[in-house]
């Protein structure tokens, strides 16, 4: 089936998530009303992408619902198309109504990648940069990148773009969307988001990503 961008963003969560999670912890972390969210997790369950569970009695009343990705399906290239679809109108509204639509699409960037990170990891920063830098490189994995990382997690090769003709159409935009987007996810997760960058079209088939560009302010991880 294909999904709408908000809902193919619940699907991502829940199939990120290794717990089940309640409609208003999914409403927190999208900044959305749980009456919104619940009703995508519905419509999820409904088309058999997401299953629904009483939690365990605790107290008085009636427990709440949990939900979760349904293990066994997933719909990752759609996904991904909704995305690219999201990022387009994304980008043709940044361009058209911004005054400096780098610095507006780096920050939209930020907020899903902490979103995102969030999502992964409620339990807050991982213990050492070099695990923040790995967590962002599978993100952009799942995401459809195919990124190809050295040994030690500094430069990467973003060897895939699922959103290549939008890119190519409006780069100063979808690209700062993307840095955001690891920068957000970098200091959501320990990280040091200010020493990333990412130079696009850098390399016949690949865009480069580079995670540790300055000096390090402290002892090397």
């Amino acid at each position: 089936m294909r999904l709408s961008a908000a809902r193919a963003m619940v699907l991502e969560i829940l199939q990120q998530r290794s717990e089940p999670v309640r409609v208003g912890d999914l409403a927190g972390l999208l900044g959305q009303h749980d009456n919104t969210v619940r009703a995508h997790l519905d419509e999820l369950v409904e088309a058999g992408l997401a299953v629904r569970r009483r939690a365990a009695p605790d107290g008085r009343g009636r427990p709440a619902w949990l939900y979760e990705a349904d293990p066994t399906r997933s719909e990752p290239d759609v996904r991904v198309r909704e995305h690219a679809a999201l990022a387009g109108a994304l980008a043709a509204h940044i361009a058209a109504t911004s005054a400096d639509p780098e610095v507006d699409a780096r920050a939209a960037g930020e907020v899903w990648g902490r979103n995102t990170a969030r999502a992964r990891h409620p339990g807050g920063p991982l213990d050492r940069p070099k695990a923040a830098r790995q967590e962002t490189v599978n993100i952009m994995a799942d995401l459809g990148f195919d990124p190809a990382a050295d040994d030690t997690l500094t430069t990467v090769a973003l060897k895939r773009c699922p959103m290549l003709d939008v890119a190519r159409a409006q780069p100063d935009v979808v690209c700062q969307v993307h840095l955001g987007l690891i920068r957000g996810a970098l200091d959501e997760l320990g990280g040091d988001a200010s020493r990333a960058d990412l130079i696009p079209f850098a390399e016949p088939g690949a865009c480069r990503l580079h995670l540790m560009t300055r000096a390090p302010r402290g002892p090397r991880d």
